[in-house]
């Protein structure tokens, strides 16, 4: 099947799989109710469903929905694109320290007792702030080679770890100390319509970013000289590369806490797909990203009667995966 179809026939999936999970919860809606109930807002739609389920489809589930797409969809771009620039298949989203800088943001919030809506800014502006740091770091230690800046990233990330670690220590156990450790394990239950519209634009503009620098990222592929040879600022590449991903990274972060493995595996997965053409590539890994963070969520609030924190089920899912892609594929990153 060539490329393109591949696209559709990944796009249709995903369609297909969000319309599902609106059927997934404690209530049951109808397939069509859900989409009269959103087709309502937009076109005049004889209402025959009772308020309370509209507002479980349009309060609840749908933001969650997008939530779980925006998310999805920035980590495995994310990590698809800093793999290809470390050249590097099992290099992830939050190799710079992202998400230990997120997660000491939000952890910070919820100590001080901010609002609801000051955890997810600390955690953008702390991802942000931890990146920043790995880039100085890497810049003043010796360039902006891969391997230099992936040895910032492994420093700061564990700076921040430890920053987490102290004030989990302090924290009040019986209230503060289980909001920050249910916050870190990841989850999209308290997701609201406010945070699906905080994430779009980071997302859309750094997906964008991403998908423009797509065919440098190829020739980067072939070493840093033959890029140079043909034109390409490497460090200016990188930088741009680096603040698009971080950009996605920190805003999946801020509003689903530290989700595991998805950039790491389903860019794996999407090599397998379409290739290492990175033209369609990221653009698919955005869309199954979106596809496999959303059924996991799906399973994680139906599977038991209490939900599942998100990145216990993408560590478990996503580990034997890997295992299995690592020891049956060989021709997935030529």
């Amino acid at each position: 099947m060539k490329t393109p179809y591949r696209i559709a026939a990944l796009t249709l999936a995903l369609a297909l799989c969000a319309l599902a999970s609106f059927m997934v919860g404690r209530y049951p809606v109808a397939p069509a109710t859900a989409l009269a109930i959103l087709a309502s807002k937009i076109a005049p739609v004889h209402a025959d469903w009772s308020l309370q389920l509209e507002t479980i489809v349009m309060n609840v589930r749908l933001p969650r929905i997008v939530a779980a797409l925006e998310v999805g969809a920035a980590l495995a771009a994310s990590g698809a694109a800093y793999q290809s620039m470390f050249r590097n298949p099992m290099v992830s989203p939050d190799i710079l320290g992202v998400s230990a800088g997120a997660g000491a943001g939000a952890a910070l919030a919820i100590l001080l007792a901010f609002p609801p809506l000051g955890v997810p800014a600390m955690a953008f502006g702390f991802g942000l702030l931890a990146v920043g740091a790995t880039c100085l770091i890497g810049w003043r230690s010796g360039g902006d080679t891969p391997l230099t800046m992936i040895l910032a990233g492994v420093i700061v990330g564990t700076v921040f770890a430890a920053l987490i670690a102290l004030m989990k220590l302090v924290a009040d156990p019986d209230n503060t100390l289980p909001t920050i450790v249910f916050w870190l394990m990841g989850s999209l239950a308290s997701v609201h319509a406010a945070d699906v519209y905080f994430a779009l634009a980071p997302i859309g503009v750094g997906l964008l970013g991403l998908v423009a620098m797509s065919w440098r990222l190829n020739v980067l592929a072939f070493g840093d000289e033959e890029a140079m040879t043909l034109g390409i600022d490497v460090g200016r590449l990188r930088l741009m590369v680096i603040a698009c991903a971080t950009l996605m990274t920190a805003v999946a972060v801020a509003i689903g806490g530290l989700i595991g493995l998805v950039g790491l595996v389903v860019p794996y997965l999407g090599r397998l797909v379409v290739g290492s053409d990175n033209r369609a590539l990221i653009p698919v890994c955005a869309v199954m990203g979106g596809c496999y963070l959303l059924l996991v969520d799906d399973i994680a609030r139906s599977l038991l009667s209490q939900e599942i924190p998100l990145g216990i089920l993408t560590s478990l899912l996503g580990a034997p995966v890997f295992i299995s892609l690592l020891s049956h594929t060989r021709k997935a990153w030529a």
